[in-house]
């Protein structure tokens, strides 16, 4: 390594997984050419990396925030580029980040060339903030983890369901003075769940209302995929769901039976595997799979939530390549002014994919997907991807502030 040569990651090497950082080098030759790369390695051990090509100004410096990438996983000026373009060494892998506690370490090198390293530096992610606490939860039905701000509060809630287990968007919201029960929609493989009970999330709902340090009149819910259907049905029956928000999901109950007070609520709009499209790189498209929940003999699945009396954030990826989703969002919001409401707001994002995730995360084009079990193409062009992800994570924080405040005084 060049000991004249600096890597710099400011304002620090430490920070929260949902923050940008600026990567600055310094001490290279006047416009000299290098390779900057990162790389980490998830929770399962696959490891992601990415480089790009970057010459130095007249100083012999770069600033990621100025400069534009020449070649490699991205071009032009993208400050967080080497993070959000990373790859798995392995065909479709999604990063897996599922437990709060542990930070995870981006390794970010300068190169000569494709050649020797001349500096490195080690950036530590945080998924939870000083002071929040980290309590699993099983009660009744509720099995999930429970992430509380430090203080007193009032603070307000949010359920955060997720199709499978995950921790990371739940102990994010944490940090930002959120009470958030996160809690999966399937704890078992999708083949042996014969139906679903919203009466079971009910519960969830019901635990984070009476916590003593929960001060919203009612609670927030966010969720995508299958479990934005659950959320949906949540927002629709069960009182106290005061804010939804649905990220690419479906209209309808989808694949699962749903049952609430021991009666079958909403039949499930059937998924035809066969209909899955393969695409060169060994992956599907399972978007057509999906019946339309409009036709008459899947009326029954269609949630209805003109019924509920909370208001709701939709959420479409015009480049998902899961769902239809931004037509299931426009028949929603066309279904909601029909019936005279207003309790709604819509956002699209033009080439996203179905994988929306808070900041920063390495861009996902294709993994497993939980109910087909073979892998799937989720859409999205990874740089306008990225950018939807910064934008949606600002917007639904504004939402949940908006609609789930702690002021008595206030109408949400």
């Amino acid at each position: 390594m060049s000991s004249q040569v600096r890597l710099r990651l400011l304002p620090s090497a430490r920070c929260f997984f949902d923050e940008p950082i600026q990567v600055k080098v310094a001490g290279l030759r006047s416009r000299q050419v290098v390779t900057m790369r990162a790389r980490l390695t998830d929770e399962k051990g696959v490891v992601f990396s990415s480089s790009a090509t970057y010459r130095a100004d007249g100083s012999g410096e770069i600033d990621l925030k100025r400069d534009p990438s020449l070649s490699g996983s991205y071009v032009g000026v993208e400050p967080m580029g080497l993070l959000w373009s990373m790859r798995a060494d392995t065909l479709h892998r999604k990063f897996q980040k599922t437990n709060a506690l542990n930070p995870h370490v981006v390794k970010f090198s300068v190169h000569e060339g494709e050649g020797s390293m001349l500096a490195e530096a080690a950036n530590e992610r945080l998924l939870i903030g000083d002071g929040v606490s980290l309590l699993p939860i099983k009660e009744g039905n509720i099995q999930g983890v429970l992430f509380t701000p430090p203080g007193e509060g009032p603070f307000p809630a949010v359920l955060d369901l997720s199709s499978f287990p995950s921790e990371k968007r739940a102990s994010l919201l944490a940090n930002k003075g959120f009470v958030v029960l996160a809690v999966a929609v399937m704890t078992d493989k999708p083949d042996n769940v014969k139906e679903m009970h919203l009466d079971h999330f009910k519960e969830a709902v019901d635990f984070l209302q009476q916590h003593p340090k929960v001060g919203s009149k009612g609670v927030g819910v966010i969720s995508r995929s299958k479990a934005a259907d659950i959320a949906l049905s949540l927002a629709a029956y069960v009182p106290g769901v005061e804010a939804t928000v649905w990220i690419n999901g479906c209209s309808a109950n989808t694949a699962i039976p749903l049952y609430y007070r021991k009666r079958q609520i909403l039949t499930p709009l059937p998924l035809d595997l066969s209909k899955m499209i393969p695409a060169e790189s060994g992956a599907f498209i399972i978007k057509d799979s999906f019946q339309n929940p409009l036709a008459e003999e899947n009326k029954g699945s269609l949630i209805p939530i003109e019924q509920a009396k909370g208001r709701f954030l939709f959420v479409a990826s015009e480049d998902d390549l899961n769902f239809d989703t931004k037509a299931y969002m426009e028949e929603m919001v066309e279904r909601l002014k029909r019936h005279g409401k207003d309790n709604f707001e819509s956002v699209c994002y033009p080439r996203a994919g179905h994988l929306l995730e808070p900041p920063y995360v390495p861009y996902c084009p294709s993994s497993v997907h939980g109910f087909a079990q073979q892998p799937v193409l989720w859409g999205g062009e990874p740089s306008s991807h990225a950018a939807a992800e910064v934008h949606l994570w600002k917007k639904i924080q504004e939402f949940f502030r908006t609609h789930l405040s702690c002021d008595a005084t206030q109408v949400s």
